[in-house]
């Protein structure tokens, strides 16, 4: 009895630290699967800019109904991109809770990387006005000031720019600036046209698109370990972006036979369109964004040996070399291999070369990536910040 009674409680101390161990080592590895699901989901965002920026500048002459198919993509990847940023800062302010110290070198890093992506983003302006780079810095910095509050903040203010913009909508007029046949914004160099278009009226402007930065700030204090959110987050993303799609045709037709709008008015006040981006395209991008994250995360839980998962979290990895890649190669091969101007391609030509350009990219991160730690842009952007 004595010799049993003494051995009993030797077996389960060897045992108890062996579970903590095991759970801990299932903890970590689902945490490596997680950032793999972010990076697959930062993957899917950059093929879909693509997808979108060469059917703006080479052209999308065709049948309505693919151009239809091109456009579900419009300015949907975008935001997913601006979303993961946030929940990318929130999981970086996270490992710095609790000491100031490196809360401090978190912030520094932040505003650091935000002003190289503002200057980088307005180097090539000449060659593409619609970059998303300087807004993003300006989110950015939006973003810092968030940072290390309670969520709720983010949530909030991110609310109050949606609703902000229908505001200035109605009471400053949305076209000043713009000449929309050649998408020239015409007094960009001007201290006013610059702030308006930044702030206002330009492709991705702060008010209200810095929302989607901080509803990733939100999103990432949440449980993404917990595939019960998960699946939920997949579900209300699901539900959010239906309802809009099919909320939008709806309230424009009631906005022209009721209330007596114009159907271009009716369009900017309810439809999903990226420009104007009133409330209705910022949750429709919101639902789109949870719901291509959550997948994005079981996918790479469940098929974590997957050679396509393992792929695509190298481009995610790469994201911003191949954000600058495709302006600064991609728009100019059409130009060189052909005669035709850019913008007047067809669309059959242009859709089979963004879905060959974003193969390419896939193959060319996974060979880059087998030798290099980094991207050259990620590499000189933590080199830098």
């Amino acid at each position: 009895m004595s010799e049993a009674s003494g051995t009993e409680p030797n077996k389960a101390s060897s045992t108890e630290p062996s579970n903590a161990a095991s759970k801990a080592s299932g903890k970590a590895a689902k945490n490596k699967q997680k950032i793999v699901g972010l990076n697959v989901a930062r993957a899917f965002a950059i093929i879909g800019m693509i997808i979108v920026n060469f059917k703006i500048v080479i052209g999308s002459e065709g049948p309505g109904w693919l151009q239809a198919v091109a456009d579900v993509f419009s300015g949907k990847a975008a935001a997913t991109f601006v979303v993961l940023a946030g929940l990318g800062l929130s999981l970086m302010a996270k490992s710095a809770q609790g000491d100031p110290l490196k809360k401090r070198k978190v912030q520094w890093k932040v505003f650091k990387r935000a002003l190289f992506l503002f200057v980088i983003g307005l180097s090539y302006y000449f060659i593409w006005p619609a970059d998303i780079l300087h807004y993003y810095g300006l989110y950015m910095l939006l973003g810092l000031a968030l940072l290390f509050r309670p969520p709720s903040y983010s949530f909030r203010i991110a609310l109050v720019l949606i609703i902000l913009f229908p505001i200035l909508l109605f009471n400053f007029n949305y076209e000043t600036g713009w000449n929309f046949e050649s998408l020239e914004y015409l007094d960009f160099w001007t201290v006013e046209g610059f702030f308006r278009n930044l702030f206002y009226n330009g492709f991705h402007p702060f008010i209200p698109w810095a929302a989607f930065l901080l509803i990733g700030i939100w999103l990432g204090h949440k449980d993404l370990y917990d595939e019960t959110f998960i699946i939920a987050l997949l579900q209300r993303g699901l539900a959010l972006f239906v309802t809009m799609q099919v909320l939008s045709p709806f309230a424009i037709k009631q906005a022209i036979l009721v209330l007596g709008f114009s159907p271009e008015s009716a369009e900017m006040v309810f439809g999903t369109a990226s420009m104007p981006p009133n409330f209705m395209y910022m949750l429709n991008g919101i639902g789109i964004a949870f719901t291509v994250i959550s997948l994005s995360i079981l996918w790479a839980w469940r098929k974590k040996d997957s050679a396509l998962i393992k792929a695509l979290d190298r481009t995610g990895r790469m994201a911003l070399t191949f954000y600058v890649l495709h302006v600064l190669v991609g728009m100019s091969i059409p130009s060189l291999i052909s005669d035709i101007a850019l913008g007047e391609f067809s669309i059959y030509f242009t859709l089979p070369y963004a879905l060959g350009f974003a193969i390419l990219c896939i193959l060319l991160a996974n060979w880059y990536l087998g030798k290099w730690k980094q991207g050259p842009l990620e590499w000189l952007l933590r080199k830098i910040a």
